[in-house]
């Protein structure tokens, strides 16, 4: 029998670790209007210098970047805003669904590693089709993305190294995050079909 080539390619590694916004999923840009909706209800304009504090960030840190004074009733209200977009539809990122089935049938653990509450992901995993062995959201640990608790806690329930997983990110955010963990990262891009790449070549 020939040689899984997934499961070749992964040899030095025990699972691969997933980013959900802006990596399967293409809410980025949702997010970002959730969160300039919410801003503009402050009276205050989203720019470019507001892109570190939002994008690959927790709504508890973003909420705290508008809002300092006001952090439990902004959070909510991003929470709303941002599903009230998911919930017209999300853009799986193309070569995600190819992936993470070739993954479950060559046996490889997966996880969800997002900075989005719990509840923005019970609302994008249909889209996705694919049961992680780990889900872990922002509620799950002290400090989100750019620390890197969020992947030190999905290796710990993995039972595994993060040292022998591969994260696929797609923000600094994430990046530091996973990298911090002491992950492999690959980086992904909605603006390329990079999850495509990645299926067609069995990360070689």
């Amino acid at each position: 029998m020939p040689p899984d080539p997934i499961r070749s390619a992964l040899a030095p590694f025990d699972a691969v670790l997933f980013d959900m916004d802006g990596t399967l999923v293409d809410t980025e840009g949702l997010w970002w209007e959730a969160t300039a909706d919410v801003a503009a209800g402050l009276g205050r304009e989203l720019g470019p210098s507001d892109l570190p504090h939002v994008l690959g960030r927790t709504v508890h840190d973003t909420a705290c970047h508008l809002a300092p004074d006001d952090v439990a009733r902004v959070s909510d209200r991003l929470t709303d805003s941002f599903a009230d977009r998911i919930r017209k539809g999300v853009r799986v990122v193309p070569g995600a669904r190819e992936l993470l089935r070739a993954l479950t049938a060559s046996a490889v653990p997966t996880a969800l590693v997002s900075a989005s509450p719990r509840s923005i992901v019970e609302l994008v995993l249909p889209s996705l089709g694919h049961r992680f062995e780990v889900v872990v959201a922002a509620e799950d640990t002290a400090r989100g993305k750019p620390y890197p608790d969020p992947y030190l806690e999905a290796a710990r329930l993995l039972e595994t190294d993060p040292r022998r997983c591969v994260a696929l990110e797609d923000s600094p955010t994430g990046v530091a995050a996973a990298t911090a963990a002491g992950c492999t990262v690959l980086i992904v891009s909605t603006e390329v079909p990079s999850l495509q790449l990645l299926y067609a070549y069995s990360f070689d």
